[in-house]
């Protein structure tokens, strides 16, 4: 991915086109005729002793290229069918191919609470986002100064809007718990360097206290994934790249749905980790990295 400094202002010179031709005002007025947002959309991802899954639509990253679609209605709904708790639209046209109007499609065709998963920096996305029907944003702690983050976060709560705060350390799990975050994606990739490192979600997910719904994103290919991060810790998996590159995506999620939802995996987050890391003999094995 291009350096964080480059992306900001690439960003922010998207926005300021768009708000040339659309003002706040103007998008403010056009959100008065949305439909309220699913409020408390985390609720639809807890089940005891289960693990959700969230289906992304993402036709590409800085790190390749994952479907040519046009219309996503197909695939949400496909998505739906499959058992997906929540559906997540990458809305960013530059880095990820995609739009709003993808965001409004998806909202025409389900029910399902949708996130909107973009680079956001400033109220003026969070009112596009809202105006395509997006009942929460996704906000990416590493792009975000501290006061900025509260802002955005706050103003969407105004806005009915419920928000994910995406992190990659422990460190800004910790700012999102301070900003007030319910909702704490945990990113296994690296932005700088597209890595994968899956040890991150044990890291980081263990600073979420239980009451805060942890999301684990990246680096799933299968249900086996989807098992693993659960016994980490995960309340829910994000998971894009592996289903828009299936033929079958509706069986797809199913089978990572029924492995969220496999019966030795313990309600309570805290025990399910412990177990991930017990040791033949019982006793605790700490397998994360100082």
């Amino acid at each position: 991915m291009a350096g964080l400094d480059a992306i900001i202002a690439h960003t922010q010179r998207m926005r300021a086109l768009r708000e040339e031709r659309v003002s706040l005002d103007e998008l403010k007025r056009a959100c008065e005729s949305v439909p309220d947002p699913v409020r408390r959309p985390d609720e639809y991802l807890r089940s005891d002793g289960a693990t959700s899954v969230i289906a992304e639509i993402k036709r590409a990253s800085p790190w390749g290229v994952y479907s040519d679609i046009g219309d996503p209605t197909p695939l949400a709904q496909a998505f739906e069918l499959g058992g997906a708790a929540m559906l997540s639209v990458v809305t960013e046209s530059s880095l990820f191919n995609g739009s709003y109007e993808d965001l409004s499609r998806v909202r025409a065709a389900t029910e399902l609470p949708l996130v909107c998963k973009d680079i956001i920096l400033s109220a003026y996305q969070l009112f596009e986002a809202r105006r395509a029907g997006a009942d929460a944003v996704l906000l990416i702690a590493q792009f975000l100064t501290q006061p900025a983050l509260e802002g955005l976060l706050e103003r969407a709560q105004s806005m009915g809007m419920s928000v994910v705060v995406e992190t990659h350390s422990r460190l800004d799990a910790l700012r999102a718990l301070e900003a007030g975050a319910v909702m704490i994606g945990v990113n296994a990739r690296s932005l700088s360097t597209g890595i994968v490192d899956r040890h991150v979600i044990d890291e980081v997910i263990d600073v979420i206290p239980t009451n805060v719904l942890a999301i684990a994103e990246s680096g799933v290919r299968g249900p086996r994934d989807v098992f693993e991060y659960a016994r980490a810790g995960a309340d829910a998996v994000l998971v894009g790249e592996s289903l828009m590159r299936s033929e079958q995506p509706a069986e797809l999620v199913a089978e990572m749905v029924s492995a969220g939802h496999h019966p030795s995996l313990l309600a309570d987050r805290r025990m399910r980790v412990r177990a991930a890391h017990k040791r033949a003999d019982g006793s605790w094995n700490d397998t994360r990295r100082e």
